[in-house]
């Protein structure tokens, strides 16, 4: 596209009589982003901004975010509660009553606390809870659930009768 003499004033009339830049555009059969770049180049008076209200000069300016500060943020809690298991997850809706609080359990010569993850009732029901008993060592399931869990596989040589 040329810019001659003739279209630049053209230009600047519409833009002072403040036509938005995708009018100017038409008016002149040029790209909306042709019409911002010459006159931003031409140093034309900065638009009201259509997204803000009150433009882009006057408008409230945002906060700015707090600077990121590298390192540990809050002092370390002074934990009084016995480690819980990654599996031991709580789906009781906040606005439903505590749950009673659950006995304090000794921790294992690992150093981890772990309790029972077998699933009771459908996931997503007011209902759904994990067992929450003592663990077999090594295995997520109390011993009545690691039976059902860990089933044996008979040989072939067993089915024979």
């Amino acid at each position: 596209m040329e810019w001659t003499e003739e279209i630049i004033t053209q230009l600047k009339g519409l833009w002072a009589e403040g036509f938005s830049t995708a009018e100017i555009g038409r008016r002149l059969g040029i790209s909306k982003n042709a019409v911002v770049g010459k006159a931003h180049r031409l140093s034309l008076p900065s638009r009201p901004s259509p997204i803000r209200k009150g433009g882009s000069e006057g408008g409230p300016r945002r906060k700015r975010s707090p600077r990121r500060v590298s390192g540990p943020t809050l002092p370390p809690l002074a934990c009084t509660r016995t480690p819980v298991s990654e599996c031991t997850i709580s789906q009781t809706p906040s606005r439903a009553p505590a749950p009673p609080p659950r006995p304090v359990i000794a921790p294992r010569s690992y150093g981890r606390v772990i309790t029972c993850c077998w699933p009771i009732g459908e996931p997503g029901t007011k209902s759904f809870r994990f067992c929450d008993a003592n663990s077999v060592p090594g295995k997520p399931y109390c011993p009545e659930h690691a039976q059902l869990a860990y089933v044996r596989i008979r040989d072939k040589d067993e089915d024979v009768a």
